[in-house]
């Protein structure tokens, strides 16, 4: 299936939302596994994209910045309510969206509704999520990607994983998460800032 078509069929942020908090009422979450552990990182979850829905802001100087160019995209992301990550980044994405003024239409499909979709879009040859692909509203054509994580938090990941042995799971993850909650989502706001610019010269060069 295209990337259009996907587009068209995926949810927008507040049904999203929506969509997760009826799956934990039911105890279940997004995609295809299911566990008690996923269903304890969603609850979790929830509560955090709850937190940076309230706190997340956008100063003027910064709106002004993503709105530079005059061309409309459509933001694909593929993501789940169990993963810590997209927790901490699809509310800001959303924000930052919201901020564009119709620039920017999100929308959230689930990694396991579309295998094909993240096969195509590795991290490093893994299916690391949220990862954002952003589509010419005119064309449907690919003109960036985003993700997994914001810089600094791809270096705590990458710090783990090569060492496993000296760093636990639970250090690792109260490290990551405790950065984000210092940044405040605002490496996400600049390296989108940067992106949207990126983005801007390809659609110009594009027939």
């Amino acid at each position: 299936m295209g990337l259009n078509k996907i587009f068209k069929s995926a949810l927008s942020y507040s049904e999203y939302r929506e969509l997760a908090n009826n799956l934990v009422a039911g105890g279940k979450t997004t995609g295809n596994n299911q566990s008690e552990k996923l269903l304890e990182f969603t609850m979790l979850n929830i509560q955090r994209m709850n937190r940076i829905d309230k706190t997340i802001q956008l100063v003027p100087e910064i709106i002004q910045k993503l709105n530079r160019s005059n061309q409309s995209c459509n933001w694909l992301l593929i993501g789940d309510a169990w993963c810590g990550d997209c927790a901490q980044i699809i509310p800001v994405i959303n924000k930052i969206a919201e901020s564009m003024k119709g620039k920017a239409v999100l929308k959230i499909v689930s990694r396991d509704t579309y295998p094909e979709l993240i096969e195509k879009h590795l991290s490093n040859g893994a299916k690391a999520i949220p990862k954002l692909l952003i589509l010419c509203n005119k064309t449907g054509e690919l003109l960036c990607t985003w993700g997994p994580r914001p810089k600094p938090a791809q270096e705590i990941m990458l710090d783990w994983k090569n060492n496993k042995g000296k760093i636990s799971w639970e250090d690792f993850e109260k490290q990551l998460h405790l950065w984000y909650a210092r940044d405040k989502g605002q490496t996400i706001i600049n390296e989108f800032i940067d992106l949207m610019e990126v983005c801007e010269r390809k659609t110009i060069l594009q027939p």
